[in-house]
């Protein structure tokens, strides 16, 4: 990600992901392995490390403004809306 953004000519020493899940957030911060995680694969553990690596930080965003969301699930009008105003997706109509 970090290469593809400086091809960009956008530089982050890291690079922010927002979360609405704050036990993921957790846990990422957190290098103890807790028993109620043990189940979680090593694979998982690739973002945790990059976060301890200082490649990437985990920030917490409410739900109800979770971009993300404009590409994973249907939403009510004024929800998708408000998204893609925040992502800076014009509507059609408006381009002409």
């Amino acid at each position: 990600m970090k290469q593809q953004l400086k091809d960009f000519g956008i530089t982050l020493e890291k690079i922010p992901i927002k979360c609405d899940n704050t036990s993921a957030i957790n846990l990422s911060k957190n290098p103890v392995l807790h028993s109620r995680t043990k189940h979680i694969e090593i694979r998982h553990h690739f973002l945790r490390d990059h976060v301890q690596k200082g490649d990437c930080v985990l920030e917490f965003v409410e739900t109800a403004k979770q971009l993300a969301d404009i590409f994973t699930k249907p939403l009510p009008r004024d929800t998708f809306y408000t998204l893609r105003r925040e992502l800076g997706i014009l509507d059609e109509k408006y381009l002409a």
